[in-house]
């Protein structure tokens, strides 16, 4: 008796500018994933969904309701190099930098057929799991929902604050998101993914502004 080949699922192909994401097939939900990690962003026309845990940083998750078309993004505020947020070129810089956060996926979600007008997003992380900067979580997200409310884009809701990490599932299809608070880590992966990621984007340039189309 002959046994079948397994076939790999087609995922299809990403947009443009995003071979680099991680992608698989989720054989529970039968359908492709993206997976990102701290300082990416990733938007999709398909249906599929994307994931990435957080802990100290935060996850905007921003879809055209009518045409289904979003994205996630995952990012932390740059600090001062002794770890403060004093001073008006500490703040100045932060604020450039997570306006370039939103701002590149925004542009790409607009890029694909998405509408300012039917924008909405979901929020997620800025947990306060990181000993040694016990307020970045609460800064990330206040930034979030100031940069909402300035662009005039709808929250239609958010898990974040608190002491948990959490993994995120996103569908920008549908809009739906499912959201795990990791009470009991098994391993310190996130703690050390984050401190990398927020030793990187302290000490390299930000990036040159830009502007919502």
């Amino acid at each position: 008796m002959s046994v079948q080949a397994r076939v790999r699922p087609d995922l299809g192909s990403p947009l443009p500018g995003f071979s680099h994401i991680k992608r698989y097939w989720d054989k529970h939900r039968q359908c492709p994933a993206a997976k990102i990690l701290p300082g990416e962003y990733y938007v999709t026309v398909h249906d599929e969904y994307i994931t990435t845990v957080l802990g100290s940083c935060v996850s905007a998750c921003i879809r055209d309701r009518r045409l289904g078309v979003g994205g996630m993004n995952h990012f932390m505020l740059p600090l001062s190099e002794n770890g403060s947020w004093g001073g008006e070129e500490v703040l100045s810089n932060a604020t450039r930098y997570g306006n370039y956060a939103m701002e590149h996926m925004i542009n790409e979600i607009l890029k694909h057929g998405g509408q300012r007008r039917n924008l909405e997003a979901k929020i997620f992380g800025g947990g306060k799991v990181m000993q040694n900067l016990s307020d970045v979580g609460e800064r990330n997200i206040a930034f979030v929902h100031d940069y909402l409310a300035t662009e005039r884009i709808p929250l239609v809701s958010e898990d974040v604050g608190s002491i948990y990490p959490r993994k995120v599932i996103y569908f920008p299809r549908t809009g739906k998101a499912l959201v795990k608070r990791l009470r009991d880590l098994h391993n310190d992966t996130v703690i050390k993914r984050e401190t990398a990621y927020h030793e990187q984007i302290t000490h390299q340039p930000v990036q040159g502004d830009i502007e919502l189309f």
